[in-house]
């Protein structure tokens, strides 16, 4: 029988929500902050300002005259893949990173490249190639100086007006299965940046180092360690209590906060959103809320020391970090003015917390179909949980998925609605310990598969949402599930790109339409928008991918490798440059087949269960999405064993993000080879379609 988690957290010493026994909650008053929301005349930050909100405050771009906007200038991006990443601009400068954490540099007013620096990941560390997307989500700016982080860890400051490198430090140490895609986070002369892991078991840690030099000054772990670790450590020790005696010897815990922290400058705090629990079944990790993962933690930004903590999913199960954007705002509640850090992350629910102690300040609302849990009681915090949602005696289907009811892409707050727009999505997901269908991922020992089962599954919203009264205002539905983040504007707009390729504005009382650009490619980022000279811009980069390929046919939307170009986009009342068309969705699999060739099946069924390594890249199943790598069933190389062969073992693609794969024997290469071209052959019709499920564990 499954253990219960809720009541055994509630009887813990240590609360689900709460400060620790001789921390303080309320150190505030320290620093000072601007008290307008978003950005102004320059975005010098992922989410606009020190406050993630994505509100520009410029207004010449509006509801009035978005008819009139139109391309001011276009800069293409050959050999970049996924574009997450929103541009920032200061004094001029667009810098944003690429696929692989290359910077670039580009003039504001013109397109034009000025610099451009690419840590080179492939050359540095190979064995880090084999665990992304090919997505890096940003840069960040202060003083100065541009800091990234690469795939690998490395964290490195630039130069903003030349991009000359000056410092770079390693900030996971040798021997941690981690890897960095998320922006650093800028505060007051420190830089802080988490790492992903999780789903390896690693024990996630942010680490904050000296602005000007890279020298380390604080880390916070994630999950305890070892009692000897974590003796002296109240936050540490605490945190043990809510796991399983000596979990620490079979897991390293997870909780890698691989995107959102936001840096509080009135209080002197950042906020870290920490990652799933691992393994994903908590039946293997023990009772308990296994605390810090699926939480936010508030740390004081000098000392990194722990000021209290709130978990919105005790004893995760179900993959749901809560890694979303967090946005500070001040918003009068139940008549009174308070200080809110807003959250809509991947468990479905939308929080307004107080960001003095950490305690909830409504009742979370629904912003999209959720049946993991029925509420959030507002007192204690402590989600209903549905005990269908527990997979311990079979197969598990909730909502939402994986992939989350929002997930990474910023949601943007506008104070002039006083509404928060969230891109959303509805999709199932099924648990297992048994297996699962032909696109199920074994991780850790718990096969996990998207699927639809509801009419409006498969689809993404933009969900307009009244963060005071905690309901929605207005919903427009995409056909794609994977959509990009929103930008607000003082002029009453709301842009958002889409998974069919349109840069999108929306009237953000009504939801209404008003504008839209055909950008040839699906938009996964979010726009950005400064002023320079007198004229306001909007920028957004474009270059669908990422996570698309971990779902494969539910977020296919016909794009091809390589055929559609990755561009930054910027736009300006009365721009009038048109774009060069782009080949249009194609969504017939181009498959190729040798007749002469014999499969055996048991090699098949062997590759089956390898092909996990490939998913990625190449797509669940085999199914590939266009990036970041191309759909094998094409491939003339994956044609030929020894072409592929050679391919797999030499590493000659690495510069352009394909690893290679040293550790795979010819026995194992022969069985790929196999599964790829039964696959062709199934899309070709020349075979019956096999859903058995690769077993190999990710």
């Amino acid at each position: 029988m499954r253990r219960k988690v809720l009541p055994l957290m509630a009887a813990t010493a240590l609360a689900l929500t709460g400060v620790l026994p001789g921390c303080s909650g309320m150190n505030g008053g320290s620093g000072s902050t601007d008290a307008a929301t978003g950005a102004g005349d320059d975005w010098k930050a992922v989410g606009g300002g020190f406050d993630e909100t994505s509100y520009s405050r410029l207004d010449q771009v509006s509801t009035g005259n978005i008819g009139k906007l139109g391309l001011a200038w276009s800069l293409d991006l050959p050999g970049e893949v996924t574009l997450e990443a929103t541009p920032i601009e200061v004094d001029g400068t667009i810098y944003f990173t690429g696929s692989y954490a290359k910077v670039y540099a580009v003039g504001a007013k013109t397109g034009a490249i000025r610099w451009t620096y690419d840590p080179e990941t492939w050359k540095h560390d190979p064995l880090a190639m084999h665990f992304s997307f090919g997505a890096n989500r940003g840069v960040a700016y202060e003083n100065g100086r541009i800091y990234a982080a690469s795939l690998d860890g490395r964290l490195f400051a630039l130069n903003a007006r030349t991009g000359k490198e000056l410092w770079v430090t390693e900030t996971v140490p040798q021997g941690v299965n981690a890897i960095v895609t998320g922006a650093p986070t800028v505060m007051n002369g420190k830089v802080i940046i988490g790492n992903g892991g999780a789903d390896f078991g690693t024990r996630g840690f942010v680490t904050a180092y000296d602005g000007a030099t890279g020298k380390p000054l604080w880390r916070f772990y994630i999950v305890p360690g070892s009692p000897e670790q974590n003796e002296g450590d109240p936050a540490m020790e605490a945190a043990a209590g809510t796991w399983e005696d000596g979990f620490w010897k079979k897991t390293g815990g997870g909780g890698g906060p691989w995107n959102a922290m936001t840096f509080d400058p009135e209080f002197d705090r950042v906020y870290i959103g920490t990652g799933n629990a691992a393994p994903y079944d908590q039946e293997a990790r023990g009772p308990g809320g296994n605390l810090y993962t699926a939480s936010i933690v508030a740390l004081d930004a000098g000392t990194g020391k722990y000021v209290w903590h709130y978990q919105p999913v005790p004893g995760d199960s179900w993959d749901y970090d809560n890694t979303s954007q967090m946005a500070l705002a001040d918003l009068e509640i139940d008549g009174k003015s308070r200080k809110v850090l807003m959250q809509a992350p991947k468990n479905g629910f939308f929080y307004v917390i107080d960001r003095e102690t950490g305690k909830l300040l409504n009742e979370p609302g629904k912003t999209t179909k959720i049946t993991w849990a029925s509420r959030v009681d507002p007192r204690t915090g402590i989600p209903e949980v549905s005990p269908e949602a527990h997979y311990a005696t079979g197969a598990s289907i909730v909502w939402p998925g994986g992939v989350g009811g929002h997930d990474w892409q910023s949601m943007s707050y506008s104070p002039r609605t006083g509404l928060v727009y969230i891109p959303v999505q509805q999709i199932a997901q099924r648990f297992s310990r048994e297996g699962g269908p032909e696109d199920a991922f074994d991780v850790m020992g718990v096969s996990v598969s998207a699927l639809r089962r509801d009419p409006d599954d498969g689809h993404g919203y933009l969900v307009a949402w009244d963060p005071v009264a905690q309901k929605e205002v207005w919903r427009v539905r995409h056909k794609g599930l994977w959509n990009g983040g929103t930008l607000a504007t003082a002029g009453g707009l709301v842009f958002q790109g889409t998974a069919t390729g349109y840069l999108k504005a929306y009237d953000g009382k009504s939801g209404k339409e008003l504008w839209k650009f055909n950008a040839g490619l699906g938009i996964v980022g979010a726009p950005m928008s400064y002023k320079l000279d007198g004229t306001q811009y909007i920028s957004v980069l474009v270059g669908y991918g990422g996570t698309t390929a971990a779902y494969g046919q539910l977020m296919d939307m016909g794009y091809k490798f390589g055929k559609q170009p990755r561009r930054l986009l910027t736009f300006a009342i009365g721009g009038d440059k048109a774009l060069p068309p782009s080949p249009p969705p194609d969504f017939t699999v181009h498959a190729l087949d040798d007749p002469a060739l014999k499969l055996d099946e048991a090699d098949v069924a062997a590759g089956r269960a390898l092909s996990v390594q490939c998913a990625a890249c190449h797509g669940v199943g085999l199914h590939a999405t266009g990036t970041p790598g191309p759909d094998l069933r094409e491939s003339a190389i994956a044609l030929d064993l020894g072409s592929f062969r050679e391919l797999l073992h030499s590493g000659s693609l690495m510069e352009l993000g394909m690893p290679r794969f040293e550790n795979l024997t010819d026995t194992q290469i022969r069985q790929i080879h196999a599964y790829i071209r039964a696959r062709a052959r199934e899309a070709l019709g020349k075979r019956e379609k096999d859903d058995r499920a690769p077993s190999a564990k990710l």
